[in-house]
């Protein structure tokens, strides 16, 4: 009887075998064995959670010293690399036969003042002072006619004349866009003889004046908002500096 259950026993499994290696042998598309790598299976940094892994690389100076390749650590923090010195007697510096260097000359350096709410405008450089007044601290509304508060704004320009005794002053007057050109070239020289006339008033008879009308050209402002248009309703009047 065992010898029986034995046999029995090794035919099944025979038969199992057999069975499973024909299923193999008929499958068109077998599946691919996965194979798992050994070693540890957690993420860089996982055990540090405020460790974000990336393989960029680091920016200029964010290892501590900065990069060789930088002459100056990122906003100027740390030490710089010293000036690169040159020499004076360099054949590359020195001026080809004949040739001259030019006359010096000093830069027209400009400082530009306003009040707050840039009625009033002025501008220093090393040639000349210009206020530049909007029409409307000076005049009415289409209207070339001096406004009572305009004579202390005047005042004040012509007293700034005689301390830099400027003995030559041009007065201009400038309008909008809006009207026709003529109409806008009458009105601009027209409120430019009136400031010069206080201002003749107010200095000494021997300066004398260089006085226009230009309507809407030289705008300092787009003519599109009424805020442009406002900042070009104006008079310049202006003077060289005395060294």
């Amino acid at each position: 009887m065992l010898r029986t259950v034995l046999c029995t026993s090794a035919s099944a499994v025979l038969l199992t075998a057999l069975s499973a290696s024909g299923a193999r042998a008929d499958d068109p598309t077998p599946e691919p064995t996965v194979k798992v790598p050994s070693g540890p299976t957690s993420l860089p940094g996982a055990d540090d959670p405020t460790t974000i892994p990336t393989t960029a690389p680091s920016l200029p100076g964010e290892g501590g010293a900065p990069a060789p390749d930088y002459s100056e650590p990122p906003d100027n923090i740390g030490d710089s690399k010293p000036p690169v010195k040159i020499d004076a007697q360099a054949a590359g510096l020195k001026l080809a036969d004949g040739a001259k260097l030019a006359p010096s000359k000093v830069l027209d350096i400009k400082f530009v003042t306003e009040d707050l709410s840039g009625e009033e405008r002025r501008e220093d450089s090393t040639e000349k002072t210009k206020f530049t007044l909007q029409a409307e601290v000076l005049f009415p509304k289409d209207s070339a006619k001096l406004d009572g508060s305009a004579q202390t704004r005047i005042a004040e320009i012509a007293d700034e004349v005689g301390s830099q005794k400027a003995q030559e002053i041009n007065v201009f007057g400038f309008t909008d866009d809006l009207g026709s050109y003529e109409h806008g070239k009458t009105l601009s020289r027209k409120r430019a003889d009136a400031v010069q006339k206080a201002l003749a008033e107010e200095l000494d008879s021997t300066v004398t004046f260089n006085v226009r009308g230009y309507s809407e050209d030289y705008p300092i402002a787009d003519n599109k908002s009424e805020e442009g248009r406002k900042k070009n309703r104006r008079v310049e009047v202006s003077f060289p500096r005395q060294d």
